[in-house]
């Protein structure tokens, strides 16, 4: 999860009897090498200034931690782990073992066997290593471009390096004073403003570890073989487009006709826990702000001007392609509907929501707080 971007996409495809997951598909060695090598430098600054933003970004993720549990009312009494301050080809590396380390889960649960054996196995290995090469070199292009965009990430598939525990808690230095440069806002201010928000990624997994593995099995629906021949695909795809069923619109409607009515319901949970995320996280951000960040009410407004202001049009291309505006329209109405459900009930009541997948909100529920609480409460 991140204070940007993370939105992650692939498509599923089916070939004879061979069950071959997107993991496999994708060499990420090379991904993160070429991720590397695309990756446009950091802003020009003096060693003195980027060692002085590394040591404020790791104090400030640390004092983040004590309000955002107590604001949220969660994680009390766990320990207080590590953040990573990385540049941007760290980053990638780092993105590089997450993706692989959260589709692996995946295929484990799957149950994966890429061994076919004999000469049919040895041919559709040799596929499978170009088909894993291209993956690898459109993943690192991916990677690249998002290098320069994401503040912060909370990775829970990959264990911390200091101390095995799960999770990792990882801040882009360099994009942060880039972005607060751009914003002309306090930079201590906006430190610890971005840290409150990635703090409470960490604290939501922390406090409840079962989304990890919620999340492990919607991937593994979403990235398992669903057995369809290309004769079957097309005939899906004919009966959705002729049909009179209403479909979403944009990358949603996009994913609804690509997908199985299985993978597009696990892709919708995703998304609902996506949205629920990235809203909770900026509420906390925006309530724990007054009285620790000084200058919030400028940073917000500033910040959002930014994420919804014009860009060019190969930057709204690559947005629309990578579903970059589906994911701010996640903060927005994630947001409105913590903040009504709380102004409701109080963090207490609303905290209910993390107790399983069930009380998790639906897509019909998600603009309308009310019948959450309605549901739930």
């Amino acid at each position: 999860m991140s204070s940007e971007l993370q939105h992650d996409t692939s498509v599923a495809a089916a070939a004879d009897d061979t069950h071959e997951s997107i993991g496999a598909r994708i060499d990420w060695s090379l991904a993160a090498a070429t991720g590397k090598r695309l990756s446009r430098p950091g802003p020009k600054t003096t060693q003195y200034t980027l060692d002085a933003a590394y040591a404020e970004l790791a104090d400030a993720a640390t004092r983040a931690e004590a309000p955002v549990r107590e604001v949220t009312g969660l994680a009390d009494g766990l320990r207080v782990p590590t953040t990573h301050i990385l540049d941007r080809n760290e980053w990638v590396d780092a993105a590089a073992r997450s993706m692989e380390s959260m589709l692996g889960a995946a295929d484990d649960t799957n149950g994966v066997d890429a061994d076919n054996g004999g000469v049919l196995g040895g041919i559709s290995a040799r596929f499978a290593d170009v088909s894993a090469k291209v993956g690898g070199l459109q993943a690192g292009g991916l990677l690249a471009f998002l290098s320069g965009a994401i503040l912060g990430q909370y990775d829970p598939f990959t264990p911390d390096p200091d101390t095995g525990d799960p999770g990792v808690l990882m801040v882009v230095a360099p994009n942060i004073i880039s972005v607060e440069r751009a914003l002309h806002v306090v930079p201590s201010d906006f430190r610890l403003w971005v840290c409150l928000h990635e703090v409470t990624h960490r604290v939501q997994f922390s406090a409840n570890p079962w989304l990890r593995q919620y999340m492990v099995d919607n991937i593994e629906i979403l990235t398992s073989d669903t057995g369809e021949s290309t004769t079957e695909l097309m005939s899906r795809l004919t009966e959705a487009v002729r049909g009179d069923k209403p479909r979403e619109k944009g990358v949603l409607g996009v994913m609804q006709v690509l997908q199985t009515p299985e993978q597009y319901e696990a892709f919708n949970r995703m998304m609902m826990l996506g949205t629920l995320l990235e809203g909770h996280a900026d509420h906390v951000m925006d309530a724990v702000g007054p009285a620790h960040v000084p200058t919030v009410a400028s940073i917000r407004e500033a910040f959002d001007k930014r994420r919804t202001g014009p860009r060019n049009p190969v930057q709204r291309i690559i947005r629309a392609l990578i579903g970059m505006d589906a994911k701010i329209a996640q903060y927005v109405r994630g947001k409105a509907f913590v903040d009504e459900v709380v102004g409701a009930v109080g963090m207490n009541a609303f905290n209910t929501i993390w107790t399983s997948p069930e009380t998790m909100p639906r897509p019909s529920e998600i603009d309308e707080p009310r019948t959450w609480i309605q549901r739930v409460l």
